[in-house]
Order: C-alpha cells, then sequence, then structure tokens
C-alpha cells in the first residue's frame, strides 16, 4: 500500500468535485423516516451543514421502544469513538496554550506511564497515542471498560503496561480505544482539571453546544435523551428482536476519553460548523486554532485500503489513512473526512466533505448500522452530484447475510457438541484466576451449578456450562453481553494451570474477541 504519508496536502485538496448542492434532497426527511421504519429503528437525529448554514437538525421516532417521547433536535444520543475528535479538540486547546506539542513524549507529561516495551515507553509521543500506531492489536484492553468497568481512569492507564504489543511501534495501523483513554488522562495531568470538565468548558461550551455532556451521570440525569436498544439471539448481535438495553449504571466511564460524550441534533450542527470552521464557530469565536485544525487532518497513519465485497466495491478508499481522531479517505473522487461511533446500543457517524463546505451527523439508538451508513452515503452522493444509489438496502443485505451465516455457525456448534467429560470435577474448577492487565476472574459452586464472575466488571457473571472437553461456556445473567468459551489447561499436578477465552460470535466485535486474556490462578498460602 503507497503511504499517504508522502501525499502534499495540496495534492488531497486537489481531489475536490462539485460545488455542494443547495440543500438536502427534497424528500430526505420524508425518506430517512420510511427508512428508520423499515429497518426498525426506534430514534434518529441527523445535522447538515452546509456552506455555513444549518439546512436540517431534528429528531425522528421515539426516544425509546414503547414510550411516546418523541426525538426532537435536543435529544441526547451517546456518540461514541466520534467523540475522540473531541478528545483531540481539547489536545488541541493545551497546544494552542503552548502546554503541549504534539510530539511530545507521553511521559514528559504521564511521568508514571509504561508500555509493555521500555522502550517505546520512551519514545511513544501524543501523536502516536492518537492515531492507532502504538503496536497493540485492536482493540487491545477494551474489556477494562466493555461494556462497562468498576475501574478508574488511573488505574486503567496503569494496566496499559501489561499489554504485550501485536506488532512493532509505528509499524501498523491497529484502532485502540484504550490509548486514547491515556489521552484523556494526560490532559487531567496537565490541566488539573478531569477529562469531563476540562472538554465541556474548553470545547462543547465554546463551541455552542449547550446540552452536550462528558458524562453519563449527566446524561442520565437528562429527561430528553435516548435510551440504548439491540437485537439480540443467543447472545448473538444483530439478530432477532429489538429489545432495550440496560443502563442502570455509570458504563464504562474509565474510557469516555475514547467515545463518552452524549450530543444531540443541534449540538452536533455546531460541531460541525466549527469543524469546517477550522475551529471558529460561525459567530466567529475561536474554540482551537486553524493550525491545529490542520493538523487533525493531515494524514498520520496509512489504513488499510483491502478489498471491498462487490456489493460495497463502490466505497472502496484508494487513500486512506488516520489523522488525529478522524478516518481521512476519496470517496468517488472526493476527499471525505469522518468518523464513526457505536457503543451499547446506538451507533453515530460524523461526516465532513470539505471541499463542498458540507457536513452531516447521523446518529440512532439502536445498533442497525446500516442506517447510519446508509444515509451517510446516500447523502455524500447527493452533496457530489454522483447517481443515487439505495445505499440502506445494499448495507441491510449485506449485514443479513453475516448475521445469518454467523448465527448458522453458531447454531450448529451448539446442536452438535462433542459427547464428552470433562478432566476436572467442577468442584476442582473453583477458585480465583488472574490476568496480568484484566484482574480478576472468580469461580464459585453454587447449588445450580458453577458460575463466573468478571470482577473488574460491573454485573459481567453468570452461570457456567460445560461445553466439550475441557471448555466451558458462559450464560451472563445480561443477555446483551457477548458470551464467551472458557478453555481450562492443566499443570503436572493435574490442578487447572491456566484459563483461555474465545468469543461464542464468530462476528463479535474486536472488543468482545476476548483475545490477549490468559488467567492463571492466584496462589493461596495455606
Amino acid at each position: 500500500m503507497k503511504s499517504t504519508l508522502s501525499l502534499p496536502l495540496s495534492l488531497l485538496l486537489a481531489l475536490a468535485c462539485a460545488p455542494a448542492l443547495a440543500a438536502p434532497p427534497a424528500d430526505f426527511e420524508a425518506r430517512a423516516e420510511l427508512l428508520r421504519q423499515r429497518i426498525g429503528v426506534p430514534g434518529l437525529a441527523i445535522a447538515i451543514v452546509e456552506d455555513g448554514k444549518t439546512t436540517l437538525a431534528r429528531g425522528f421516532g421515539v426516544r425509546q421502544l414503547g414510550a411516546p417521547a418523541a426525538v426532537d433536535g435536543d435529544t441526547l444520543f451517546p456518540t461514541g469513538s466520534t467523540g475522540k475528535a473531541i478528545t483531540v479538540a481539547a489536545l488541541a486547546t493545551l497546544v494552542d496554550d503552548g502546554k503541549i506539542k504534539w510530539d511530545d513524549k507521553v511521559t514528559e507529561h504521564l511521568p508514571g506511564f509504561q508500555m509493555y516495551d521500555p522502550w517505546v515507553t520512551r519514545e511513544i509521543t501524543i501523536r502516536d497515542l492518537l492515531t492507532h500506531r502504538s503496536g497493540l492489536g485492536y482493540g487491545a484492553g477494551d474489556l477494562l471498560f466493555v461494556p462497562r468497568s468498576k475501574l478508574s481512569r488511573a488505574e486503567t492507564v496503569h494496566r496499559v503496561r501489561f499489554l504485550k504489543p501485536a506488532t512493532s511501534f509505528r509499524s501498523t495501523y491497529a484502532y485502540s480505544n484504550l490509548m486514547y483513554v491515556v489521552a484523556g488522562q494526560l490532559i487531567e495531568q496537565v490541566s488539573g482539571k478531569t477529562w469531563e470538565d476540562y472538554t465541556r468548558e474548553h470545547v462543547l461550551r465554546p463551541a455552542g453546544m449547550t446540552v452536550s455532556t462528558t458524562h453519563n451521570l449527566d446524561n442520565f440525569a437528562t429527561a430528553n435523551r435516548a435510551y440504548p436498544h439491540a437485537r439480540m439471539n443467543g447472545g448473538l448481535r444483530g439478530a432477532g428482536d429489538q429489545v432495550r438495553l440496560d443502563e442502570r449504571d455509570d458504563l464504562g466511564r474509565n474510557a469516555a476519553p475514547a467515545g463518552g460524550i452524549a450530543s444531540s441534533a443541534n449540538d452536533l450542527a455546531r460541531w460541525l460548523h466549527t469543524l469546517l470552521g477550522a475551529g471558529a464557530t460561525p459567530e466567529g469565536k475561536r474554540v482551537f486554532s486553524a493550525a491545529t485544525h490542520e493538523q487533525m487532518w493531515t494524514p498520520s497513519m496509512p489504513m488499510p485500503t483491502g478489498p471491498m465485497p462487490p456489493e460495497l466495491k463502490l466505497i472502496e478508499s484508494k487513500l486512506s489513512s488516520y489523522g488525529l481522531g478522524w478516518d481521512l479517505m476519496d470517496y468517488r473522487g472526493a476527499r471525505m473526512i469522518w468518523h464513526g461511533g457505536a457503543v451499547f446500543g446506538f451507533g453515530t457517524a460524523v461526516v465532513l466533505l470539505p471541499e463542498q463546505n458540507v457536513g452531516f451527523a447521523i446518529a440512532i439508538n439502536s445498533e442497525d448500522g446500516e442506517l447510519v451508513r446508509g444515509l451517510m452515503y446516500e447523502l455524500a452522493d447527493h452533496y457530489l452530484g454522483k447517481p443515487q444509489a439505495d445505499w440502506p438496502a445494499t448495507f441491510q443485505a449485506y449485514k443479513a447475510k453475516k448475521v445469518k451465516q454467523g448465527l448458522d455457525l453458531v447454531q450448529a456448534r451448539q446442536a452438535k457438541p462433542v459427547k464428552s467429560t470433562p478432566s476436572l470435577p467442577p468442584a476442582s474448577l473453583v477458585g480465583e484466576y488472574a490476568d496480568p492487565w484484566y484482574g480478576k476472574l472468580a469461580i464459585t459452586q453454587e447449588k445450580s451449578g458453577l458460575r463466573v464472575d468478571f470482577t473488574s466488571t460491573q454485573r459481567m457473571a453468570g452461570r457456567l456450562e460445560h461445553w466439550q472437553y475441557d471448555t466451558w461456556i458462559t450464560r451472563f445473567d445480561d443477555p446483551a453481553l457477548e458470551p464467551a468459551y472458557l478453555s481450562f489447561s492443566f499443570d503436572k499436578d493435574g490442578k487447572v494451570g491456566g484459563i483461555k477465552l474465545a468469543p461464542v460470535s464468530p462476528i463479535a466485535d474486536f472488543s468482545w474477541d476476548y483475545a490477549d486474556l490468559n488467567f492463571t490462578p492466584i496462589k493461596t498460602t495455606e
């Protein structure tokens, strides 16, 4: 793959195409509502900004299934990883104030920070944190905050040192939420304020984002908020009927710098204005400088551009890189700056077409990403003056095929486990186990059988059922959690020596792949 790092910005800017059309498609709002109903998404929010004007900022559908409260322009939606760009904007204000530089070593500001490799610890920079080139694997360490956590942000950052790299430093793009957690802790160290307070005071409110929150508890305290929904069938996400998910507690708060912003259509429109204004609001108030804004959209790390399946060939990028909190790509000859976001029960996309002076954001309160991506490319085609295609139908069919393949495989496996007896009786598996980066896992014996508890994670507990040989399967109390296989190994004395994990779902997200875990018994003194 040819590196886009060698391409001058002028060449990327030259990828411009026809000027933006005057407004959204005439029937766009009706079509968005029709698609929302057809796909079965409870609620939808859309913001569109063109040539310095907000041409659409409104909601569709309801905040939660079974309740009449409608989504409007101020309804809050958690926006997932689109918030990485807002964490970058918070760092940009510190750059503008001369308190940090993008290429400062992380340890200059977080002296106790460590990676697994001491050399990487010494060399890793703030820019490295933000561009997914730390050497960690895809989603490494996500179980420290997915789906929720008992850990502080400081403790989460401390545990980074126990994660072994998957590749050499700066050699490979691999998406990392954890490095943005480190960036959030760095903001706190430099500013003296929590990431939540600093980001709200220095980015959201100056940009005119008056209802957006940086803390889940503030989101939960807002009556006009969307509720999470997903399709779950035997633990396989994307299959079955839509159900409302649990939001009882402060989910993954330690990872908020990687995706903890909740926002609305009206506020997302303000964010789009600020981005298209190179850091300035429509009123001329500067949130961050044009120089730091340019850094955000400058290619820093090449991204894979592997072949897309035939039905998605048109969206295959030729020039794909990661900037600072943004995906930088070409689409049908134009430059597209965008980022997706997904957290439990929600999906979002924020998209900029800089040469057309257009931006749009789409948020839903379910995990039906085909609606987000479908509308994203329909709008892009419109503003680029390209022939229209039914992208929602294309993404819906593609997802349905993948989900069916996954569900068929899970059901086939579960229908025919190998008839076998475990090497040890269930009571011999009881005990506490530890993984260097995750922490403890406890297995207990109750009248109903074995139970497992991932103790660093709130309410990630449930029954353990024998599967086959020395592999057991989790039956979590919370049906929205992705189930796992636990495979036991034994030492020379026939006692449990370790536990390895693997996802039950063959299409599990990388946050749920249970990779890098290696639990060993916690030795007790007798």
